[in-house]
């Protein structure tokens, strides 16, 4: 069997009915998240309106990928089929097919409020009751980006648990651990966006800049998960990154006397 980037044993090489599905519940909900909000423009001022949309479109587009690259990464390193795997795939599909257009709505009502309204908001903002709206959206959003991390955690805890059958090697149940981690680290900033949005509705602080805190929030992957790698690399048992990098092994120890 063939081995990824990270020394992993490909035992999904081949695309599976349920993987194929998945893949193409991605690629339909990527379709919805084209530039184009209703129709084609018609015009010049009609276009230059939906380019304006790019950057709602590419951010969104990231996000899914992310979660789409990380179910496709479980699949090609374990390739289970089972009754759990099943049910948390099918589940997977069912957030990101509810969470798409929500997806978009809250990225462009969030770009539209830190590029001071040069960027179109998809969103409706009642400015009588603008902090229960915004923090209404960023509590949404919250949810599809806490339950599609937590349900990839629970894929990877559920491959960690068929470790014996799997006949994972050392470093490979050590990036499991971590890859599990990572998505863990994802769920828990997804939770405390949402706890910050129900404070600010129990605050009811002024508009402005703090507003946007609970989607700033979401940075803190920015740092987190770099050092969670990093901390996962420095931890690698000695012998098993020399096997993994193909590095020669030191020679054994001779005795001189």
């Amino acid at each position: 069997m063939k081995r990824d980037k990270d020394g992993f044993l490909l035992r999904g090489e081949e695309v599976t009915r349920l993987e194929a599905f998945v893949d193409a519940s991605f690629a339909f909900a990527m379709t919805l998240l084209v530039i184009f909000f209703n129709e084609l423009p018609d015009t010049v001022a009609e276009l230059r309106e939906a380019l304006w949309r790019v950057p709602t479109f590419a951010l969104s587009f990231i996000l899914l990928s992310t979660f789409w690259l990380g179910h496709n990464r479980w699949s090609r390193r374990f390739g289970l089929e089972d009754g759990v795997t099943t049910v948390l795939s099918l589940a997977f599909v069912l957030v990101v097919l509810v969470f798409v257009y929500p997806l978009r709505m809250v990225l462009s009502a969030f770009l539209n409020t830190i590029s001071g309204g040069a960027l179109p908001s998809e969103l409706g903002i009642d400015r009588a009751n603008i902090v229960g709206d915004m923090m209404t959206a960023f509590i949404v959003y919250g949810f599809g980006v806490g339950l599609l991390s937590i349900i990839l955690w629970l894929l990877n805890r559920h491959s960690l648990r068929q470790a014996d059958a799997l006949a994972l090697e050392p470093r490979e149940r050590h990036l499991l651990v971590a890859e599990r981690d990572m998505h863990a680290i994802q769920a828990v900033i997804a939770a405390a966006s949402i706890l910050t949005c129900m404070l600010m509705l129990v605050w009811q602080p002024e508009p402005g800049f703090l507003l946007s805190l609970p989607m700033w929030l979401y940075a803190l992957n920015s740092f987190l998960l770099p050092w969670h790698w990093t901390r996962a690399e420095r931890r690698m048992p000695r012998d098993e990154v020399r096997v993994a990098d193909n590095a020669p092994m030191p020679p054994p120890a001779t005795d001189d006397k």
